[in-house]
This record gives C-alpha cells, sequence and structure tokens, in this order.
C-alpha cells in the first residue's frame, strides 16, 4: 500500500490491485505507515541559514498565552518563522512564598509550600518535612513512609498526566485532554478520601501524616492501579503511531546531555537524553530503597524521547504503589513525639497533658534547634529541595526551595534555537513548566 501511495496516484495503484481501501479496517492501514527516525543534523534546519541584509524582528510571546502554561513571557528574535533567540523573562506570579515562609510557625509553612508547584504539591511538602525533620532528629514511622511513597507516586502519575493532556491539546490531540483528565480525576478522588482535599491536601506532617488511610481506601486504589495501564495503552495507540503526534516531536528541540549538566537540568528531561539520574534510585528517601522499578532513560534527547520517558514513568511509578501497598507495615502513621504531632483528638476530651501540647503546638509551634540543612526528592520535574536554615526559634530563619522548572527553564533557548516557531510550542509542552515554582 505504501508503496502504490508513492506512486503519485493512489487511486490509480488500488484499483490495479482490485483492492477497495474502504474495505480494509482502519487499524490495519494504520499499520501499514512506517514512521522511521532520521539522524539529527548538527547544523540548523535545511534552509534557515541567517542571511546576510536579512530583517529580523523581535515579538513576545506570553506572559498571557495558553501555551506558555502560565504567566511566561518569552522575547523572541524572528527571522520570518525561525527562532533565532528565546529569553525567557519571568517574575509575573509575585508569589513571594520564601519570604512569608519565614514568618509562619514549622507547622504552619507546609500550606505555604505546596502551592509553589501546584500539580505536585505533595512533593513539595515531603522536601520540607524532610527538611525540618533532619534538624530535629526526628524518625518517621515505616507505615508512615509507605504511606508517602504510594501518596508521592499517585502525584507523580496525576502531574504527568496533566502535563500529557495539555502538551497533546498543544499539538492538536484534543481528545488527550479529556481522557487526561479524566483519569487524573480517580487519582484526585483518593487523595480527597485520604486527606480530605483533592488538592493542597497538608496530608504530610513532620514525624509521618496526618491520618492513616480511611477504610476501603487501599481497595479503592488498588482498583486504580489495575485500571491505568490499560488507559496508558490508549495513550499510546492513540500517539505513538500518529504521523503528525510523530513529525512534531521526533528530533525537535534536541539538546545534548553535555549541555544540559551544565545547566542544572534534572528530571525526564535530562533522562530523555541518556542519563539514568534519578534522585530515589541515587538518594533513596522514605523508603524507596525497598521497592524494584527501573529508571526510563532516552537516546536521541528530542521531544519523542521525553514523551517516551514520562509515559513510562507512569507504569513504573504503579509498579512502586502496588509494592507499597502489598508491603505496607502496621503501626502509627506519625510520630509519637507530642512536642511535634499533635496528639490524637480523641485524647483530648481524657488528656489535660495532650491538652496542653495541642494548645502549645497550635498557638507557639515547636522550636528547631540551630543548624542548617538542605534535602532534595526526585519530584515529576526533577530535583526538588529545600533549604532551611533554624535559629532555635518556632519559625524558619531562611527557607529557600530549588524548583526544577526554574533551573530546567535555562534549557528552552537550547531548544528553540533555529527551530521553527510551531516546534517552540512544543518545546515548552515538552519542558513541563509550572510557573508557581518559577517565580516562588
Amino acid at each position: 500500500m505504501t508503496d502504490q501511495v508513492g506512486n503519485g496516484d493512489s487511486g490509480q495503484g488500488m484499483q490495479s490491485t482490485g483492492v477497495d481501501p474502504l474495505a480494509v479496517p482502519y487499524r490495519e492501514r494504520e499499520q501499514s505507515i512506517t514512521i522511521e527516525r532520521l539522524d539529527h543534523p548538527d547544523q540548523p534546519i535545511a534552509g534557515t541559514e541567517l542571511e546576510q541584509e536579512t530583517e529580523l524582528f523581535t515579538i513576545n510571546l506570553g506572559p498571557h498565552h495558553p501555551a506558555t502554561h502560565g504567566v511566561l513571557r518569552l522575547l523572541l528574535t524572528l527571522e520570518g518563522e525561525v527562532v533565532r533567540s528565546c529569553v525567557p523573562l519571568i517574575g509575573y506570579v509575585h508569589t513571594g512564598i520564601e519570604k512569608s515562609c519565614e514568618d509562619q510557625q514549622y507547622w504552619k509553612v507546609i500550606p505555604f509550600v505546596e502551592r509553589m508547584d501546584y500539580l505536585s504539591y505533595y512533593f513539595n511538602a515531603m522536601a520540607f518535612c524532610m527538611a525540618v525533620e533532619n534538624l530535629l532528629d526526628e524518625e518517621v514511622p515505616p507505615r508512615a513512609q509507605y504511606l508517602r511513597v504510594i501518596h508521592l507516586e499517585l502525584n507523580r502519575i496525576a502531574s504527568h498526566l496533566f502535563w500529557i493532556a495539555t502538551s497533546a491539546l498543544d499539538l492538536g490531540a484534543i481528545t488527550m485532554l479529556w481522557w487526561g483528565i479524566r483519569d487524573r480525576d480517580k487519582i484526585l478522588d483518593l487523595f480527597e478520601m485520604s486527606s480530605g482535599q483533592r488538592m493542597h491536601p497538608r496530608y504530610f506532617q513532620v514525624g509521618g501524616v496526618i491520618e492513616d488511610i480511611p477504610p476501603g481506601w487501599e481497595d479503592r486504589c488498588r482498583d486504580f492501579i489495575r485500571y491505568m495501564p490499560s488507559r496508558i495503552d490508549q495513550y499510546e495507540a492513540l500517539l505513538d503511531r500518529n504521523e503528525i503526534f510523530l513529525q512534531r516531536l521526533k528530533n525537535v528541540g534536541v539538546v545534548d546531555k553535555d549541555t544540559l549538566l551544565g545547566l542544572g537540568v534534572t528530571g525526564p528531561l535530562l533522562r530523555a537524553a541518556g542519563i539514568p539520574w534519578d534522585l530515589r534510585k541515587a538518594e533513596p528517601c522514605s523508603s524507596y530503597e525497598h521497592f524494584d522499578f527501573k529508571i526510563p532513560v532516552g537516546t536521541v534527547g528530542d521531544h519523542y524521547d521525553r514523551y517516551r520517558v514520562r509515559m513510562a514513568e507512569m507504569r513504573e511509578s504503579l509498579k512502586i504503589i502496588e509494592q507499597a501497598l502489598d508491603g505496607l507495615p502496621e503501626g502509627k502513621h506519625i510520630t509519637d513525639n507530642r512536642k511535634v504531632a499533635l496528639p490524637p483528638r480523641h485524647e483530648l476530651a481524657t488528656s489535660m497533658e495532650a491538652l496542653i501540647h495541642h494548645f502549645k503546638l497550635v498557638t507557639e509551634g515547636y522550636r528547631v534547634p540551630p543548624s542548617e540543612t538542605y534535602q532534595a526528592l526526585e519530584s515529576p520535574r526533577g530535583e526538588l529541595g529545600c533549604f532551611v536554615l533554624a535559629d532555635g526559634s518556632a519559625k524558619p530563619a531562611r527557607v529557600h526551595v530549588r524548583d526544577p522548572s526554574f533551573v530546567n527553564l535555562q534549557m528552552l533557548p537550547h531548544m528553540a534555537q533555529d527551530g521553527l516557531i510551531a516546534d517552540l510550542i512544543a518545546s515548552i509542552a515538552m519542558l513541563d513548566p509550572i510557573l508557581g515554582g518559577i517565580d516562588r
């Protein structure tokens, strides 16, 4: 079929063989399309070399543009439709979250940090809680560690689902928007069931988690991990052999691994270039060392590899969740240290000591010995780290977050250089930036 189409008169070619093309099932005709990976040239796109006496002009893409995924302004120098330079300009969100954290008691900081990367709120809370636990030398019960891992990996899948939904929409595949949002809602239902909130749940606390999972939660989570692999199969069936989707991704936005390492890029963007760096393996926290999973890596470092890496990561996250549910330890869901964690609510009516601890924690918080620490974990976008400086009071003297979206944004000019402006839209989508984390 492919050879006949290549003759220039597909209708006559089909008729000469006596085969009605409409009689062939769609899936069989689809399988006849062969998409080959072309070698990526080191030089710019053919026909895009900068000519002398060619007029360049500058435009703004954003900050209010749906394709920028937030209030991101890009200062573009164009020659026709070719991007000659791209300068990201940030600072339009004005959150000041880090400074606000320094005016709050430690236990009141958690709702602030959750709102930086508003798609990965569990990871933000986890980074801060780990930092404070390190300063307090507080041990987290094994059950709480496993519950944290389960919720982190559910959050990773939810973040990737929102990414593929919006990224495919940027490229014209509107069906993926409905599918991705629909399946993400199933994860938010689980979050609502365990914490009472669908987003920004404040479920992670210093010393563990605020509540144990309720009856029926585990069964519902197992239903999700049995359901989700077939959904990922459907995503790939929709996109993997879509000729428009592949031409928009393959060999587009290539950035070599040395450049990425020099910029400090982490996460799926780095792994797509072939470097298997994942903090869950390199510096495991919260019992990640107990689970068997793989690190998906790419070969070329183009948009297609970035897509494939994130899709594979969702499958690995499902494996981690299943293992954590199978091996979920019995015991406490939070530390017994009443000077750090609120006492159980049922004790307040029978124990004066519990009532005093509750009153002191809510009104005054807890004091952290003078010291400093940096704790990092692998978020859906890369290394998310939290630096906390304690001065002995109930409020942190300094809170600084290494948000991966902020660091990874540096590679956007490299992806856009000498490419088409249409490909810049795909580059922003595959970058997966969260402006709340960039302008924290």
